[in-house]
């Protein structure tokens, strides 16, 4: 499989780095760039009236940051808080957020041609945040756009969780 690069020009710049986590049974990837830190669990300080996927927020080095459980978000069943859940630090849309999930497993380079099409398929998992479906031996993960994600319209609370939070 990694024979000559007659074909095309599958040189490192088109290589994209995602990094890996599980939530349930899958395993997803989210662009490294938007990835500022990972920290382990920490219960957040709950904010009245919003959405169940909306944990609360922390406080982080002077910074509040609302935490989303992606778990909830995709409707993926009862989310369990253990030694193993973990929060991702993203940064999108020129704000920071925080993503609970189950696990975060590892950075992987993905080239284009491992990066398929998202398939169209009624899921409860919201497709128009997959952008594609990334392949690398025997795994398979479920590329986000999180950009998207934690733009989308109900998203839009997540920002206003923070702004109570804060006055």
């Amino acid at each position: 499989m990694a024979g000559g690069a007659t074909h095309s020009q599958s040189g490192a710049g088109e290589l994209r780095e995602f990094l890996s986590f599980r939530l349930g049974a899958e395993e997803y990837g989210i662009e490294i760039l938007k990835v500022q830190e990972i920290r382990g669990w920490e219960q957040p300080t709950a904010i009245a009236n919003t959405p169940a996927f909306i944990k609360g927020v922390i406080n982080l080095r002077g910074i509040i940051v609302p935490i989303v459980d992606l778990r909830l978000k995709f409707n993926l069943g009862e989310a369990k808080y253990d030694e193993f859940t973990v929060v991702i630090i993203l940064s999108v849309a020129k704000r920071v957020v925080g993503a609970v999930v189950d696990a975060v497993s590892d950075v992987l380079s993905l080239s284009a041609g491992q990066i398929k099409p998202a398939p169209e398929f009624s899921a409860a998992l919201e497709t128009q945040f997959i952008t594609g479906l990334g392949t690398l031996e025997e795994r398979m993960l479920i590329l986000l756009d999180i950009e998207k994600l934690m733009t989308s319209r109900d998203m839009q609370l997540v920002g206003d969780a923070a702004h109570a939070a804060t006055h």
